[in-house]
């Protein structure tokens, strides 16, 4: 049987990216999980045996300065971000995972759009749905809406974009191997809107959002009040596989408050699987050998998944 093949690209050139994929490659299983192809700039990390370089224009590129945001690094990681895709898109490989990216000078090296997702949506042409998923170990977090101001959330919502939203997390932890994922809801307002005292897109908007969610064949619990929802998420008994936030901070204090360093970003929706740590790109220790590879070696290891299961679908 043909292995899972990756591609991994080591993101910011001046950040810890080069020094967490080296951190990965030291993990006994890495080699073991998948073939990969490496996307970095030879020189900064050493690629073990079995590990195949891929030529692009990055591969000899002269070193950058560390811990700077520079329109130069900038361009080498949406080189870098080009060929990965392009390779998963390709079938080449079967899913892409890179290190992290700074986004200051990916702005700086010509991204013009909200974030790295839109980019990717962009280059691969696709107009369908797609958001960012955080995964923690077995939980995993979509949201509504993302890398907007806090004062345009609720003019942003409605009920079509949360059963998105809702479909696009199960569709993503069913590709990830979960079968039947149990999925919970948040509300926006302090305490649910409070039968409205506090707002009303409980139920005007979020409500008819999880009913038109569940006519899809997408069922999710909810709207639970925000405070509450990963409490209930996380219980040994009754918990949830994934939960469904309105914005961007509801969920992200939550998964980092739970494992910061441990935390996964998945690009979902789009036709191939992409995964990338949660966190930054740590400029104040880069260099120093001191980064934590846990969301590295979680990020690759979900990939690996992801890129199994689309091996094992296109293969029917």
């Amino acid at each position: 049987m043909t292995r899972t093949k990756i591609a991994l690209f080591t993101g910011d050139p001046a950040g810890i990216g080069p020094e967490l994929v080296a951190k990965l490659f030291a993990e006994p299983a890495t080699l073991e999980r998948a073939e990969i192809v490496l996307i970095g700039q030879r020189g900064q990390v050493e690629a073990p045996a079995g590990v195949q370089w891929h030529t692009w224009p990055g591969l000899d590129a002269p070193p950058f300065p560390r811990a700077e945001a520079t329109a130069d690094n900038g361009r080498f990681m949406l080189q870098g971000l080009e060929a990965g895709a392009l390779l998963a898109q390709s079938g080449a490989v079967d899913a892409f995972c890179f290190a992290p990216l700074n986004k200051g000078a990916l702005r700086a090296g010509g991204m013009h759009q909200e974030d790295e997702l839109r980019w990717f949506a962009e280059l691969l042409r696709f107009d369908g749905i797609c958001g960012e998923l955080n995964v923690l170990e077995k939980l995993w977090t979509a949201r509504v809406t993302s890398h907007v101001a806090l004062r345009e959330v609720s003019t942003l919502l409605a009920p079509e974009k949360v059963a998105d939203a809702i479909g696009m997390i199960h569709r993503a932890l069913a590709a990830a191997g979960k079968a039947q994922p149990r999925i919970a809801v948040c509300g926006l307002n302090p305490h649910n809107g409070d039968n409205g005292n506090y707002g009303d897109e409980e139920g005007r908007i979020i409500e008819p959002g999880v009913r038109l969610a569940a006519a899809r064949g997408f069922a999710a619990d909810g709207p639970f009040p925000a405070d509450t929802a990963f409490v209930r998420a996380i219980r040994a008994e009754g918990g949830y596989d994934g939960v469904v936030t309105m914005y961007h901070d509801q969920g992200q204090i939550a998964m980092k408050l739970m494992g910061f360093e441990r935390g996964v970003t998945v690009h979902g929706g789009l036709p191939i699987p992409i995964t990338t740590p949660a966190h930054g790109t740590a400029y104040d220790i880069a260099g120093l050998c001191r980064a934590n590879a846990g969301a590295m070696v979680n990020a690759f290891d979900l990939a690996c998944r992801m890129g199994a299961s689309r091996r094992a679908t296109t293969a029917h």
